[in-house]
C-alpha cells in the first residue's frame, strides 16, 4: 500500500489549542492548518483577534484559515476583510449559507474580485459546490470544503461526491478542493484515490498516520494484549 510520501493529497491539520497547533506546524508532512469558532470556543479562546495573531507570529509561511463569526452578510464583508489583511498566508473562511440559510454566494464573489483567498466552508451538496465555483475568480487561489465525514454520517458515501466535486473545481485552476471533517484514517487515502487536493485531519487522526501498513496480526495481538492488562489492571474476578 501506498506510504504517507507517496500521497499527493496535502494534509492539513484541524484544531484551535496553541501548543498542539504549533506541534502540527513543526509536522513537514502538514501543509495548512485551519480552525473554527466552535473549536476556538472549546479550547477556551476569549479573544478572537489576539489568538489568530499570536498564531501568526509563529506559523508564517504555511496556510491557516481563520473564519468569520457572524450572521449578518455586511459584517461577514467586513471581518473578511479585516481576517484577511492579517497576513499573505491567511485564508477566510465563509460559510455557504448564514443561519437563516441565505446563500453567501454573492460575499464570495465580491470578495473573490478583490482577491481575498477564501475558504468557503460547511458545503455538502453538489449544487453548492456548483454555486461556489461560479462564484470563485479562477484565478485567485482559494479553497472550497466539502465535509464528507458528516455526509457520510447520514448514511451515505462521500466518495462520489467528492471524485464529482474534483471535476467541478476544474473550472476554477486556482482553487482547491478540501475533504473536510474526516472520521478515519481511511478518509485519507479515499481523499487521494479521488484526487482531491487536500484533507483536514484532527491531531487524533495524525496519531494514526503511525499505523499506515502495520502488520494486522501484529495489531490483532496488540489488541488481545490490550484487553488483558486491562482486565488485570481493573482487578476482575469471577
Amino acid at each position: 500500500m501506498k506510504t504517507l510520501n507517496d500521497l499527493k493529497v496535502k494534509i492539513f491539520a484541524d484544531g484551535a489549542e496553541k501548543a498542539s497547533m504549533m506541534e502540527m506546524h513543526s509536522k513537514p508532512f502538514v501543509q495548512g492548518l485551519t480552525t473554527n469558532p466552535t473549536l476556538m470556543a472549546k479550547a477556551g479562546i476569549k479573544d478572537y483577534r489576539a489568538f489568530c495573531k499570536d498564531i501568526l507570529t509563529e506559523i508564517k509561511h504555511k496556510s491557516l484559515s481563520f473564519e468569520v463569526f457572524t450572521d449578518d452578510l455586511n459584517e461577514m464583508e467586513r471581518q473578511a476583510l479585516e481576517i484577511a489583511s492579517w497576513g499573505d498566508n491567511v485564508y477566510v473562511k465563509i460559510p455557504v449559507t448564514n443561519t437563516k440559510q441565505q446563500t453567501c454566494y454573492e460575499l464570495v464573489k465580491k470578495l473573490a474580485k478583490q482577491k481575498v483567498k477564501l475558504n468557503v466552508t460547511a458545503l455538502m451538496t453538489l449544487a453548492q459546490v456548483r454555486d461556489v465555483v461560479a462564484s470563485l475568480e479562477p484565478n485567485v487561489p482559494s479553497y472550497v470544503s466539502v465535509f464528507a465525514g458528516r455526509i457520510a454520517d447520514t448514511g451515505r458515501d462521500p466518495v462520489p461526491v467528492m471524485a464529482a466535486a474534483v471535476e467541478i473545481l476544474k473550472l476554477a485552476p486556482a482553487s482547491e478542493l478540501i475533504w473536510a471533517s474526516p472520521r478515519e484514517l481511511l478518509n485519507i487515502y479515499q481523499a487521494d484515490e479521488v484526487g482531491c487536493q487536500i484533507i483536514t485531519v484532527t491531531p487524533d487522526v495524525i496519531k494514526k498516520l503511525s499505523l499506515i501498513g502495520y502488520d494486522l496480526d501484529t495489531f490483532s495481538l496488540d489488541t488481545v494484549k490490550m484487553f488483558y492488562k486491562d482486565a488485570t489492571e481493573a482487578g476482575y474476578k469471577l
